[in-house]
């Protein structure tokens, strides 16, 4: 299993958390989405087929480009 925490710098409510959330948690592979709304970090682990690259596609479709923690 793979895990990565970043940060989403527009992510300032709850309705922004839930589709985060829901974006990353319909990716197969996909194993557990730990959000810290206060401080904008988002915590994933997966297994394949989900990937790092599949994720910060996914986030950046959705116009939540996640940066480095």
């Amino acid at each position: 299993m793979e895990s990565k925490t970043f940060k989403v710098p527009n992510m300032t409510c709850n309705g922004c958390v839930s589709t985060v959330r829901s974006e990353i948690e319909q990716l197969a592979g996909i194993v557990n989405v730990d959000i810290n709304k206060p401080a904008q970090l988002v915590t994933v682990e997966w297994n394949t087929p989900a990937s790092w690259d599949l994720i910060e596609k996914a986030l950046i479709e959705i116009e939540y480009a996640p940066e480095e923690a």
